[in-house]
């Protein structure tokens, strides 16, 4: 019963992406890539948040809740307020140059050499980084809800590899052969899907303690576990309360503003009021995040606390799954979160394949290349990069500190150097293009440098580093320093001018403000709540 409630959703959100995108020439550069620029604000906003609300959230969040309890909150709460100014300040900029990928503004405002590194940077970190944890991530939650490994009667491992390449190859043909258009409308359902199926888990789980009362379960909760209901972290915490005023905006402003496998969906809109809607809708959606990708962590922790080690922290997760939820509503659960792991896969899948067609590709491979041309060979290297995902997906089982850490921390390698020269760019006329290549090396540069060598260095001497979200703070500074030093030494001839290319309506929806200062207001609000 399970299997075929799982396999009829799954189908039917095939069935509603197929029957959405028919009408859209996918053979065009715009068709594949942007959906035909025709997204609207509901399907934007249910983009974004189940390319977002994936398994490295629902199964790496919910470990690090179970681990360190409600203050993990900030990845979800904060990414509001990064919505609110990508909608309030970048998107309009980024419509109003008609672009399809971030690194063809790079291009416009410093050179050709600065958007082929923007592009290889996020394509190596897609490739190494993001999709092997997706799948990952994905396998480890079906393993736990289902006992996949007594399934398949395999080891672990085996297990662990059969469901990452299950889960890629299936991600994979959303990707290559349905674009953005399909991948957009299948999030939207899922999305749906996800709100209704995660909100069941902490309810399943506090009726479950609470003795069938979901306010006792809250109350044995917090009676329990007071410690786990501090928004406050502490020097030793994997959050410390300082770094929600350095890195933690920074890497929020770089994913929601500036990540091609999330801003592709607000690039992809009507006209900038139905993107301004959609990212102000996600990011009102994305405060109540907590309820999904966090209390259930701590409900794990208080059944099974005394049998899940804390190294196991993202086993959490699948398991809770598996306990709380009635068999009936086991497999709908599963084939929604079936539908967020290819999200998540299949989104940074397409944006890889944009990446490389239109700034690889075509760039110095094949200039006369006709769009069609483009998109194939986009396609082409997708398949390739799929493969190479299902192959460093199983060793992430080695990270220490735990999924969602570890993802974000390994991040910074490329996120910090990509945000640096966009906001630069975007706030200055002048700036030349070699202080944004320098700027790229050495951020890159010093960040691997500091987190993957003299940090272990300065620790194994019993000595105290900063926190990984002050580090990128400081090579942030670093960075806009030396590119305003180099600005003032040898500006540009001819200051940077954006151009209009009226491919959409760039009238600002009128209530976009209001709702931006009322988005604040609330996430204000939920700290003074926790802290």
């Amino acid at each position: 019963m399970q299997f075929i409630v799982f396999l009829a959703f799954t189908l039917l959100v095939g069935g509603i992406a197929y029957w959405s995108t028919r009408r859209v020439n996918e053979k065009t550069q715009d068709g594949f890539f942007l959906g035909g620029r025709s997204l609207t604000a509901v399907v934007i906003a249910g983009s974004l948040l189940l390319t977002n609300l994936s398994t490295e959230q629902l199964v790496g969040l919910n470990g690090s809740s179970y681990k360190e309890g409600i203050l993990v909150m900030a990845w979800e709460v904060l990414a509001a307020i990064a919505m609110v100014i990508t909608a309030l300040f970048l998107l309009p900029r980024y419509l109003k140059g008609g672009l399809t990928t971030v690194p063809q503004f790079l291009e416009r405002r410093y050179d050709t050499m600065t958007k082929t590194l923007t592009s290889a940077l996020f394509l190596s970190g897609y490739m190494i980084i993001l999709l092997p944890t997706v799948l990952y991530s994905g396998a480890l939650a079906l393993i736990g809800m289902f006992d996949l490994t007594n399934v398949f009667g395999l080891p672990f491992g085996q297990t662990l590899v059969l469901t990452i390449v299950s889960i890629g190859i299936v991600g994979s043909i959303y990707a290559i052969f349905g674009g953005l258009k399909a991948v957009a409308v299948s999030d939207t359902v899922n999305a749906i899907g996800l709100l209704v199926g995660g909100l069941m888990i902490p309810v399943f789980g506090l009726l479950l303690i609470g003795d069938g009362n979901i306010l006792g379960g809250i109350e044995t909760l917090y009676t329990n576990h007071p410690e786990k209901f501090k928004s406050i972290g502490n020097n030793q915490s994997s959050i410390p309360f300082g770094t929600i005023f350095t890195g933690m905006m920074l890497v929020q402003l770089f994913y929601w503003g500036t990540n091609q496998a999330i801003i592709q969906r607000a690039l992809a809109a009507k006209n900038l009021k139905e993107g301004q809607k959609g990212l102000m809708l996600a990011a009102f959606i994305k405060i109540l995040g907590p309820l999904i990708v966090v209390l259930p962590g701590i409900i794990a922790f208080h059944l099974f606390g005394d049998q899940l080690a804390i190294s196991d922290q993202d086993q959490s997760y699948g398991l809770l799954v598996n306990k709380v939820l009635p068999p009936i509503l086991l497999g709908f659960f599963a084939a929604v979160l079936f539908g967020a792991i290819l999200s998540s896969f299949n989104s940074a899948l397409n944006s890889s394949i944009t990446l490389f067609g239109l700034d690889i590709y075509k760039q110095y491979f094949n200039k006369k290349a006709d769009e069609k041309k483009v998109v194939r060979n986009g396609k082409l290297f997708g398949i390739v990069l799929a493969i190479f995902s299902m192959i460093i997906a199983p060793s992430i089982a080695n990270a220490p500190e735990g999924l969602f850490s570890y993802l974000q921390e390994v991040n910074g390698c490329y996120t910090i150097p990509i945000l640096t020269i966009i906001v630069v760019g975007y706030l200055t006329k002048y700036i030349p293009a070699v202080a944004a290549k320098i700027s790229v090396l050495a951020g890159v540069s010093l960040y691997s440098f500091s987190q993957f060598y003299l940090k272990g260095v300065i620790e194994s001497n019993n000595g105290d580093y900063p926190h990984y979200l002050h580090v990128m703070a400081i090579i942030f500074l670093f960075n806009c320093g030396i590119m305003f030093l180099i600005g003032a030494l040898k500006p540009r001839a001819v200051p940077f001018q954006q151009v209009y290319t009226r491919q959409v309506d760039i009238t600002p929806w009128s209530k976009a403000r209001i709702a931006g200062i009322g988005i604040l207001l609330i996430v204000l609000s939920v700290y003074i709540l926790f802290a």
